[in-house]
């Protein structure tokens, strides 16, 4: 595809997906370029790390690695709505409905230059004051099962930058921008989203009739009864009933009944109950549903209230649908530690906010090509093979699906139209040196 560069034709097949998100060819030819080499470096994934990783170091300027991501023409939002298309085409069946999980994250930062960095909280960090400086982001991520997993996988479709003193200043207000756009962009699809209390506001008012959200409920919510029927007086009629007692008044009352849930891989049974009301200071009066959760039918009050909007869910899909929150957990924490996410060095606003959103785009492209066209049963055993140690090794991690797919991109370099191409010992040398633990 590229003087170079040979991109293996089943990621090759991926990334046409995404033409349509840019203006112009050489800038496709150049994502194209950046994706596959933060995929096969090893070594850190700054601008210019993409370009080495690429081989294309010594036949391209390094400045236009620089420039896709400073002055291009493409749109990160419109990246992620092709990308989220992508993979409910791929890993979705036909019109199933669609779980979006959303939560924020800090990417540490340096320098008073860097565009939209402040001072953020930060979960890292230890000690009476968890905050850190850098850039902080909200990020938007599909739940699929995949046949090859035994867990729920979070695939980063969409990311949004913080920015203080603006309307971006709202984690929430960015949340509902993203799962809109995201709605629009699956029509005839319900989308389910799912997020902890922070996420929770007036914001979340006038959703389409096919977005729920569902969120952990705060333990001074205010919540009513439904409104009472019309009376046919003059007057506007009330919006909202009697206020309801607290959470624990209402678990010291409520009927618990056993549920049984599939939470973190593993089956167990809790004790749910359920009320339907309103939580009029978030969602206004529209109906919600109130789930209590004890992990001991011997429990006093609740361990877990959750609130969704999703009124035909049952109590033990609410609570497993709040479980499959977490994956957004590792997913971001795959995104910094194995993808590499982050380490770009970028200061001007263009490419401050096209470069995370580029590096979860390559962490879900990842994943998407090892659920479709990199896995072999033999992984694992192949894996346990080089590291004995791993006795209970069961399924593939992230890092190797990404493994993988270093090798094969390392591999389709050596094409055989060059001529310094290798003899088939050579490829099995390079082969075996990748795949050590030390890869």
């Amino acid at each position: 595809m590229l003087p170079g560069l040979t991109i293996p034709p089943s990621l090759a097949g991926l990334l046409a997906a995404l033409r349509p998100c840019f203006a112009t060819a050489p800038t496709f030819t150049t994502f194209c370029a950046l994706v596959c080499g933060m995929l096969a470096q090893t070594g850190r994934r700054t601008v210019t790390g993409m370009l080495v990783g690429s081989g294309l170091s010594a036949l391209w300027p390094h400045h236009r690695a620089h420039r896709f991501f400073s002055r291009s023409r493409w749109s990160a939002e419109t990246l992620g709505v092709l990308l989220a298309g992508l993979v409910v085409r791929l890993l979705l069946p036909a019109g199933a409905e669609v779980a979006v999980v959303v939560d924020d994250t800090l990417f540490k930062r340096t320098g008073r230059r860097v565009w939209a960095a402040g001072w953020f909280h930060d979960g890292s960090v230890k000690g009476p004051k968890p905050v850190g400086f850098g850039n902080n982001w909200v990020v938007a991520g599909i739940v699929v099962s995949l046949p090859v997993l035994a867990r729920p996988v979070c695939l980063p479709v969409a990311a949004r930058l913080v920015r203080k003193d603006t309307v971006s200043a709202s984690r929430l207000w960015l949340a509902r921008q993203m799962v809109l756009a995201l709605a629009e962009a699956l029509p005839g699809r319900r989308v389910h989203v799912v997020a902890d209390a922070a996420y929770a506001g007036k914001e979340l008012r006038g959703l389409p009739e096919r977005v729920s959200w569902t969120t952990r409920l705060r333990k001074d919510a205010a919540l009513y009864d439904l409104a009472p029927p019309r009376t046919g007086r003059p007057g506007r009629p009330r919006q909202k009933g009697r206020r309801l007692p607290s959470l624990a008044q209402l678990a010291r009352t409520a009927a618990f009944t056993p549920t049984v849930v599939v939470r973190y891989g593993q089956r167990s049974t809790v004790y749910t109950a359920t009320v339907c009301c309103l939580w009029y200071g978030v969602f206004g009066p529209q109906h919600v549903t109130v789930v209590l959760l004890r992990e001991d039918a011997a429990g006093t009050g609740y361990d877990l209230a959750l609130v969704t909007t999703d009124l035909q869910a049952t109590p033990a899909r609410v609570v497993e649908r709040y479980a499959e929150r977490w994956s957004v957990e590792v997913s971001i924490e795959d995104a910094k530690q194995l993808v590499g996410v982050g380490e770009a060095r970028n200061r001007v606003a263009a490419a401050v906010e096209r470069t995370v959103p580029f590096g979860l785009v390559c962490q879900t492209l990842a994943v998407c090509w090892y659920a479709t066209a990199g896995h072999d049963p033999a992984d694992v055993a192949e894996h346990r093979a080089r590291a004995p140690w791993y006795r209970t090794k069961t399924h593939p991690s992230t890092a190797d699906m990404l493994g993988k797919l270093r090798r094969v991109l390392i591999a389709a370099r050596f094409c055989l139209a060059r001529p310094e191409q290798p003899s088939p010992a050579e490829i099995q040398a390079i082969r075996l040196a990748w795949e050590s633990p030390a890869a």
